[in-house]
């Protein structure tokens, strides 16, 4: 009776959604050896972009060039300026502008066929109470799922902030060191947050895969010692997640910001692919050489699950790079504040100078602090103006950029 529920449900889903999901039949995409496949069984040639900055705010796109640079840093800021009140209204507002449908049309009409979605565990359950869900969290990821099917957008989940921090640095939003090697209950609850979500979204075939940790274990040495510990825990997660849900991809990233494959044995499981980012560096064969190698020895696919960041020259030989060698990508990042180098750029709102050097400069003295803030109308005027400048009719788009990644601007 379940399947036959489930059946009827995915049929409903179909109708709902005229084209978008009719085009792809009723299934789910898959790994064929080295390629993934659609429901048809056509090779899939991932074209997607990241929805950075969203979920996990970032404290570059933000223009703050000093001071505050993870979640939780740029959240006590937005609280220092404007009182925990107002700040909360501010992020739900922030979440429900910064991406909304109008985006995702647009980069759908640009020529994507997929997006990445960069989310914070916490958003799904709080830091400091385990076994609680926030549904709140989850019907965010829900509606953009929503859209993406409205629009025949693939969605990759990705796991950017796990607990403890898989990386130790502003991007995992945790506290200076990449504690989730060093703590089982950290390790179980992320093992626990994929179940949750794998159990939510093991019916929707919109949802691509879920790319479990993000950029795990940085270069330093001094935390190399965590790299034999990457794929055990990959294969608990899996685990996990298969119990749940036995179909749709899992992509597993390597060491070393997501470039270090040396640590990966032979897949371990179905349905596995391979994900590395590349930033900063040369746009030749030899730069993806092990990459290649790696998927030559096991036969699965890779997927560039994120660069960019750099030049429009570089960002449109680095697409071909990709394309040469039959690799999908997704682009960082869709959107930020007063850039070029991504699809769609935001206005720098009135007096946000101001708080970016406020928060350059403010410390642990609360009375020194009181000499140094924007007044709380700026600072009100500013995060307004911010709010504003992100709706989708009030960006600039970069037509170099977007036709460095072959899109139409």
């Amino acid at each position: 009776m379940r399947s036959l529920a489930a059946g009827v449900a995915l049929l409903v889903l179909c109708a709902a959604c005229g084209s978008s999901l009719s085009d792809r039949g009723s299934g789910y995409v898959q790994t064929r050896g080295h390629e993934l496949v659609g429901p048809d069984g056509a090779v899939l040639r991932l074209r997607g972009i990241n929805l950075g900055n969203w979920l996990v705010p970032e404290g570059y796109m933000w223009r703050f060039e000093k001071g505050p640079q993870s979640p939780r840093q740029i959240q006590e800021l937005v609280a220092d300026l404007v009182g925990p009140d107002e700040a909360r209204a501010f992020w739900t507002s922030w979440r429900d502008t910064y991406i909304a449908r109008e985006d995702i049309r647009y980069l759908k009409k640009a020529g994507l066929d997929s997006v990445r979605v960069p989310f914070n565990y916490r958003l799904l359950t709080p830091e400091d109470r385990p076994g609680v869900w926030l549904d709140e969290g989850f019907a965010l990821l829900d509606r953009v799922i929503g859209w993406c099917r409205d629009q025949g957008l693939w969605v990759i989940l990705d796991m950017h902030c796990a607990p403890g921090g898989q990386t130790g640095t502003n991007i995992d939003d945790s506290w200076g060191w990449p504690s989730l090697f060093e703590s089982a209950e950290s390790q179980a609850r992320t093992v626990e947050v994929w179940r949750k979500i794998a159990e939510r979204y093991r019916d929707e075939p919109s949802v691509l895969g879920y790319d479990l940790l993000n950029e795990p274990i940085p270069h330093w040495p001094e935390v190399q010692k965590y790299n034999p510990l990457l794929e055990p825990l990959y294969r608990r997660i899996v685990a996990s997640v298969r119990e749940v849900d036995p179909r749709h991809v899992v992509f597993l990233g390597g060491a070393q910001w997501d470039t270090n494959f040396g640590i990966f044995g032979p897949p371990f499981a179905p349905n596995l692919a391979y994900t590395f980012h590349k930033y900063w560096n040369e746009t030749t064969d030899a730069s993806i050489k092990p990459f290649l190698d790696f998927r030559d020895r096991y036969d699965v696919p890779l997927w560039l699950g994120e660069s960019g960041e750099n030049t429009d020259e570089w960002v449109a030989a680095c697409v071909r790079l990709m394309e040469r060698h039959g690799i999908g990508w997704a682009f960082w990042p869709y959107k930020k504040m007063d850039a070029t180098s991504s699809m769609v750029s935001v206005e720098r709102p009135a007096y946000w100078d101001e708080i970016a050097a406020y928060g350059a400069q403010r410390g642990t003295d609360f009375e020194a602090n009181l000499k140094l803030r924007p007044s709380l109308e700026h600072s009100r005027a500013a995060l307004a103006g911010l709010i504003e400048n992100c709706r989708f009719k009030n960006v600039r788009v970069n037509a170099g950029y977007v036709r460095a990644l072959g899109l139409v601007p």
